[in-house]
């Protein structure tokens, strides 16, 4: 900063237009170094730098809610690739007319859970119709669940005995290729009703391993949140996936504009957003909006 000030300085007394580009183009970077100083400081919890584990169900409105449900999934999967996280869709149910009944991914990389811990929430849509013949407006919900994936070296205890293990032909994402045996898994843990399920996988064994993997992951939030007396908190703040619940709604008609109703926070850049460039949400959400 300092150095462009002194820059700036010439630039004053000689007018040079191209010290003020490169002045001009030092800031820029200067403010996204800071900006990556700042997520550092704040993505500081235990598992923020862990790999994250994201399900989406759709809520209140049909299939409108299962399209809509898909469309997230498709912004959340482009925001991945953006970031160069790697992605897997362990489980993916394919609406009956359109769009998706549930999905649940892992991303990996650096902070993935940190970042996505802001999309834990209902998420509101409100569209013209594509399903509707007389073109109404219809709105839509579907939620958000993001937690961390745990690593093989934090015990968690899972007795054998408490596990119901099922098998079933796939479905959906990968299902023309998968599901000529009883290739997918799902996973109940019967003392709290947990369930994951996995069926991305040609191999019964790999299924089953990867839905471990998801049911220890949830298995941690519940017991964490139980040991430390919040289980009752966090049930309290579930909310119905429908009217006057959502943190962010997605506006196409008879305007456009996304706002985030936690920070404010709101753009009229729709196809932007659904295309996966959600980091100005996440950060207004981990420390306020840019200023």
């Amino acid at each position: 900063m300092e150095e462009q000030r002194v820059l700036l300085e010439l630039v004053r007394e000689e007018e040079d237009a191209e010290v003020l580009r490169e002045i001009e183009e030092a800031l820029l970077g200067l403010e996204r170094s800071v900006r990556a100083w700042e997520l550092g400081a704040v993505l500081s919890e235990e598992h923020d730098k862990s790999n994250a584990i994201l399900s989406i169900n759709p809520g209140a409105g049909g299939t409108e809610s299962q399209d809509w449900a898909e469309m997230l999934l498709r912004m959340y999967l482009r925001w991945a690739e953006g970031k160069g996280f790697r992605t897997e869709i362990l489980d993916l149910q394919p609406g009956e007319e359109a769009g998706i009944k549930n999905a649940t991914i892992t991303l990996a990389g650096a902070y993935a859970y940190g970042y996505l811990k802001a999309e834990t929430g209902v998420h509101r849509l409100v569209r013209i119709s594509p399903f509707d013949a007389s073109r109404r407006r219809h709105t839509s919900f579907a939620s958000v669940f993001v937690i961390p994936e745990i690593d093989e070296t934090i015990d968690v205890n899972i007795d054998e005995k408490d596990l119901r293990i099922d098998t079933f032909r796939s479905s959906g994402h990968g299902g023309q290729h998968v599901n000529v045996t009883d290739s997918a898994v799902r996973i109940t843990h019967i003392p709290t009703g947990i369930v994951a399920t996995c069926q991305n996988e040609r191999s019964q064994h790999k299924n089953k391993a990867a839905a471990m993997k998801v049911l220890r992951a949830r298995l941690y939030e519940y017991y964490r949140s139980e040991q430390e007396e919040r289980l009752q908190k966090l049930e309290g703040q579930k909310k119905e996936i429908a009217w006057g619940s959502q943190i962010r709604s997605y506006v196409l008609a008879p305007y456009r504009l996304i706002k985030d109703h936690r920070t404010g926070m709101e753009t009229g850049n729709v196809g932007a957003v659904l295309d996966g460039e959600i980091d100005p949400f996440i950060e207004a959400w981990l420390f306020g909006p840019r200023r």
